[in-house]
């Protein structure tokens, strides 16, 4: 029981907190009176707690509020309320926002949410998830709403986190996360996706700083998993294997999102056959998982960073880096679609991109460059739709066609090429179209053995020797292309059947 407070000024102490009085239950009393100056004879002083609101002309009124009560809600500095506000977590701060206006504005400070939002996520900038298979991080200066730390923590609040070593602490402190019960802390990612699979929570994954080793990552349901780490989140969060493939997609992982990540395959013997079928990122048949801003790279010399097979396999892969691989950076086939958008490919051993076996992509705004082979290679009736491309300064060529793989390609820069810009051989096609094709080693559009693809509209200039160069009983349609400024022809046919090549419409029959 607390003693009584006495003295002189204990009556009138700002502190002082309102108690009930130990005096006997009311009985009937006269109407409370009030002078002129404010001077109250209330019940409430006659005894010990607080008086019904009283009616005027049919409205309710609220007493004054009592010393303590107005001093805590209107006198007590805010720098004193935010030192005391400083110690809540979420939950209770978020209820010391429901006690008054002035509580709620000071409640709502961003500092206060940054230093909460930081020790459960540690982003040093918000990370907002406005809906499923959608974050991006902003800068809180820029963003229309005044509180997006606030805004984003109630978005990914009830995400699960692995922290290695942290999950031990969390659940022998109950006193310390007194609050955060219902959040969920695990070792591994194994033992995350086992959660998720008994069902202990929705499937929004947290992946802390560190560096997370063969682990086997077999996902077949929608789950979401994104790196959580300070400053550049995907170089903080390392998934590695060097046994197996990283990550495998399989069916029933449609929706599934994986992102703000780095991606490693990294076998001890990086040659041995027995990793022929092992990459960063396996996608098999009918899935179509979401990978973004991740970091992708392999050192298996037998392997493609990026395998995507079979039909039904149509991944989104959205800002990524596919880069520094010892084969094949993206390999798609068998079927397979998918968009890719975004992305930079650079300095793979082989191919920056491989398209076969009837596999028909959308690729967008890629940055394909300095690769130690070629850019784009399309093969075995390989198809795709490639827009907006910058490919550049590649050993051979920008883009290889080959075997009656077809392509679409529109709106590209192709330049800079070793070897040469765009390559059309062995009865390859292909539609080339609006495209921006220069600088390049030797000619900037070579056409040969029996290949028959479309060039229109095109700007092809500035080259080290010929602009196109059809050899080898190469044919096709050549139109409405501005061709200039070559080392030597602009255009020049050696070896062309008759009647098979066209220029501007009309037949061509050679120089």
């Amino acid at each position: 029981m607390v003693a009584e407070e006495s003295g002189p000024g204990a009556q009138n102490s700002p502190y002082q907190l309102r108690r009930k009085s130990l005096l006997p239950k009311r009985t009937a009393a006269c109407p409370a009176k009030t002078n002129m100056e404010g001077a109250s004879t209330s019940a409430t002083e006659d005894f010990g707690h607080r008086a019904k609101r009283a009616r005027v002309s049919g409205k309710s009124q609220e007493l004054p509020a009592a010393p303590a009560e107005h001093y805590l809600e209107e006198k007590l500095p805010d720098e004193v309320v935010l030192k005391i506000f400083s110690y809540l977590l979420e939950q209770d701060l978020c209820r010391a926002a429901c006690v008054c206006k002035r509580f709620s504005e000071l409640a709502n400070d961003p500092i206060l949410w940054k230093r909460l939002y930081m020790d459960v996520f540690e982003y040093t900038r918000p990370m907002m998830h406005p809906e499923a298979g959608k974050f991006f991080q902003i800068n809180p200066e820029e963003y229309e709403q005044p509180n997006p730390w606030k805004e984003s923590f109630q978005q990914l609040y009830k995400g699960a986190h692995v922290k290695t070593g942290f999950a031990e602490h969390f659940y022998s402190n109950p006193a310390r996360y007194k609050g955060r019960e219902n959040m969920l802390y695990y070792d591994t990612i194994e033992d995350a996706l086992g959660g998720v699979q008994e069902a202990h929570f929705d499937g929004l994954i947290f992946v802390h700083s560190g560096v997370y080793t063969d682990e086997w990552i077999y996902i077949e349901s929608p789950i979401t998993m994104i790196g959580a780490a300070p400053g550049k989140v995907a170089d903080k969060v390392i998934i590695e294997n060097t046994r197996d493939s990283t990550f495998v997609f399989m069916e029933g992982s449609e929706d599934a999102y994986v992102g703000y990540m780095t991606i490693k395959f990294n076998p001890d013997d990086k040659s041995a056959q027995h990793h022929n079928a092992h990459h960063c990122l396996e996608i098999t048949v009918n899935c179509s998982p979401s990978i973004d801003h991740c970091i992708i790279r392999s050192t298996c010399t037998v392997g493609s960073a990026v395998c995507v097979s079979g039909q039904g396999a149509c991944p989104t892969i959205k800002h990524c880096n596919i880069s520094d691989c010892e084969n094949v950076g993206l390999y798609i086939t068998d079927h397979a679609q998918g968009i890719y958008e975004d992305n930079e490919i650079s300095n793979n051993a082989l191919a920056g991109i491989w398209v076969k076996n009837h596999g028909n992509p959308i690729i967008r705004r890629n940055h394909i460059h300095h690769g130690r082979d070629v850019g784009v290679f399309t093969f075995d009736h390989g198809m795709g739709y490639f827009e907006s491309c910058n490919i550049h300064r590649n050993r051979i060529a920008g883009f290889e066609v080959k075997a009656y793989a077809n392509p679409t390609v529109v709106r590209c820069e192709i330049h800079h090429g070793q070897t040469g810009g765009i390559y059309v051989h062995e009865k390859g096609r292909g539609q080339f179209i609006e495209n921006k094709i220069y600088a390049n080693n030797f000619a900037g559009v070579w056409i040969t053995s029996n290949s028959d693809p479309t060039i229109r509209r095109n700007r092809i200039h500035s080259g080290k020797q010929v602009g196109v160069y059809f050899y080898d009983n190469g044919h096709g349609v050549l139109e409405d292309n501005d061709i200039y400024n070559h080392m030597y022809s602009g255009v020049q046919i050696r070896s062309v059947r008759e009647q098979e090549l066209k220029m501007n419409g009309q037949p061509y029959n050679g120089i």
